[in-house]
C-alpha cells in the first residue's frame, strides 16, 4: 500500500512539472526580445542625436567658409583699387619726370644721364613704355641715337661681285657674217671689308661718328677668245694684301622728334678722305700681246682700296615707330671732288696724267623693322645708288671727257637681323642682293656693337 501511495506520489510530481516547465520557457521568451529592442532604440536615438550635432556644426562651418570668402573678396578688391591708383600716380609722375627733362635739355643744361631719359620719350609716350632693347638696337642700325655717350663697333662685311662681257672687234660682213676678234671678259671679285667705328653723342640733339675700314681683295682676270678662238684663255689672280680704306667722319643733327603724327628727322652731314690706295696710277703687267705688239691682256699688280678722292656727303633719315614695327627712310647726296693724279692710263705702254671726276651720287633708302621680343629684331630694306657720268681731262687736252658707260644704277635689297647678346653689346647680320647690273652679287655683314 506504501509501495502505491510512494508511486502515486512521484507521478503526480513528474506530471506536474511536465506542464510547469513549458510554462516558464514560455514566460523568459518576451522578456529577452523586449530587452534588446529597447537596447535597439536607445542606439536609434544616440545616432540621431550624434547626426544632429554633426548636421549643426557643418552647417556652422559652411556659414563660416562664405564669411571668410565674402570677406576676402572684399579685402582684395580694394588692394587692387589701391594698386591702380597708385600705379596711375606713378605713370603721372613718370610723364611730368619726362617733361621737365625735356624742358631741361632745351635750355642746354641737361646731363648725359638725363639725356639717356629723354631718348624716346615721345616713343614711349605712344607705346606707354619705354623702347624695348630690340628697338634701340634698330635705332643705332637704321637711324641715330643720342643716348649713348659712346659705341664702339667692330664689323666684317664680304662682298661678290661677278661680271662677264662679250667684246666684239670687226665688222658685218654682207649683214650675216662678223669678222674680227671675238673676246670673253671675266672680272670676280671677293672682298673682306673690317671696319672699325665709334659713335659718341656729344649733346641730346648731336652724335659724331668715325669709320676707319681695311680693305682685303681678291679678284679674278679672265680673257678668252684672242684671235676668234673661243679656247684660248688666259687668267690672272690679283690681291690679298690688306690696307686701309677711306676714313669717312659724319656729324648727325636731330631737328624733330617723333611725335604721334610726325616722324623723327635727323639731318647727316660728313666726308670721305682719300686715306685708301687710289685705282689710279697702279702698275699694270702685261700677259698677252699680239703679233703687232699691240697689248691684249694686261692686269693690275695691285687691288684699289679706296676711291683716291675727297667726298663730301648730305643727306637726311626718317623713322616713325608704329607698334611692333619701326619705318625708316633716308636719302642722301654725295658729292666728288676732282682731282689730278700722274697717270690716268690703264696701259703699261703709256702713261697720262690728268683729272678725274668720279660724278655725283644720289641715294635712298626705305625700310621696315619688326621688334620680335626684348632682345630679337628683324629688318627688310631696299637701297638705290644712282651715280652720274665719270669725267676724265688730260693734261694736253682742251676739254674733258665723258667716260661713256660710266654711270651706275645698284639697286639692293637687304635682309638683317639683330640680337642683344647683353646689356651692353649686341650681334648684327645682314644679307644685300643685288637687283641690277651695277650692283655686287650678294654681300654678308656682321657687326657687334658695344655700349660703354
Amino acid at each position: 500500500m506504501n509501495r502505491l501511495k510512494t508511486g502515486s506520489l512521484l507521478a503526480l510530481i513528474i506530471w506536474s512539472m511536465a506542464f510547469t516547465l513549458p510554462a516558464l520557457a514560455q514566460d523568459s521568451t518576451p522578456t529577452d526580445e523586449s530587452a534588446r529592442i529597447t537596447e535597439q532604440q536607445n542606439e536609434i536615438q544616440t545616432l540621431q542625436r550624434e547626426l544632429q550635432n554633426l548636421k549643426s556644426r557643418y552647417a556652422a562651418e559652411v556659414r563660416k567658409l562664405r564669411t571668410i570668402e565674402t570677406r576676402l573678396q572684399t579685402l582684395t578688391a580694394k588692394v587692387l583699387a589701391k594698386q591702380g591708383v597708385q600705379r596711375v600716380a606713378d605713370m603721372q609722375n613718370a610723364s611730368q619726370a619726362k617733361t621737365q627733362a625735356a624742358l631741361a635739355a632745351a635750355r642746354g643744361t641737361q646731363s648725359a644721364a638725363g639725356a639717356r631719359a629723354v631718348i624716346g620719350s615721345e616713343i614711349a609716350s605712344q607705346r606707354g613704355t619705354e623702347p624695348s632693347r630690340s628697338v634701340e638696337d634698330v635705332l643705332i642700325q637704321q637711324h641715330t641715337v643720342f643716348d649713348q655717350p659712346l659705341i664702339l663697333e667692330v664689323g666684317l662685311t664680304y662682298t661678290r661681285y661677278d661680271r662677264k662681257q662679250l667684246t666684239l672687234n670687226g665688222f658685218l660682213a654682207l649683214d650675216a657674217i662678223f669678222l674680227g676678234s671675238i673676246a670673253v671678259e671675266n672680272v670676280e671679285s671677293d672682298t673682306f671689308s673690317y671696319n672699325f667705328a665709334a659713335r659718341k653723342a656729344l649733346s641730346p640733339n648731336l652724335s659724331v661718328s668715325v669709320n676707319v675700314p681695311f680693305v682685303q681683295r681678291w679678284t679674278t682676270y679672265q680673257k678668252g677668245g684672242a684671235g676668234g678662238s673661243a679656247a684660248s684663255v688666259a687668267q690672272a689672280d690679283i690681291g690679298g694684301k690688306v690696307g686701309i680704306g677711306d676714313v669717312s667722319m659724319n656729324m648727325s643733327y636731330r631737328i624733330f622728334r617723333e611725335t604721334i603724327n610726325r616722324p623723327e628727322i635727323v639731318i647727316t652731314g660728313g666726308f670721305a678722305a682719300p686715306t685708301g690706295q687710289a685705282p689710279y696710277g697702279i702698275t699694270w703687267q702685261v700677259l698677252q700681246r699680239d703679233q703687232q705688239n699691240f697689248i691684249q691682256f694686261a692686269v693690275p699688280t695691285k687691288q684699289p682700296t679706296g676711291q683716291g678722292i675727297w667726298s663730301a656727303n648730305l643727306g637726311a633719315s626718317f623713322l616713325k615707330t608704329l607698334d611692333p614695327a619701326i619705318l625708316f627712310a633716308n636719302v642722301s647726296l654725295t658729292h666728288t671732288f676732282r682731282k689730278h693724279f700722274a697717270d690716268l692710263d690703264t696701259s703699261a705702254d703709256t702713261m697720262t696724267p690728268g683729272t678725274v671726276y668720279l660724278g655725283n651720287a644720289f641715294n635712298y633708302g626705305v625700310g621696315i623693322a619688326f621688334a620680335l621680343n626684348e632682345k630679337t629684331s628683324l629688318s627688310m630694306a631696299f637701297s638705290q645708288r644712282l651715280n652720274g657720268n665719270a669725267k676724265i681731262r688730260a693734261d694736253d687736252a682742251t676739254f674733258s671727257e665723258t667716260i661713256i658707260g660710266s654711270d651706275g644704277n645698284a639697286a639692293t635689297l637687304n635682309i638683317g637681323m639683330t640680337y642683344a647678346l647683353s646689356d651692353k653689346m649686341t650681334f648684327v647680320s645682314s644679307l644685300g642682293i643685288g637687283l641690277s647690273p651695277d650692283a655686287p652679287d650678294f654681300m654678308l655683314t656682321a657687326k657687334v656693337p658695344f655700349t660703354l
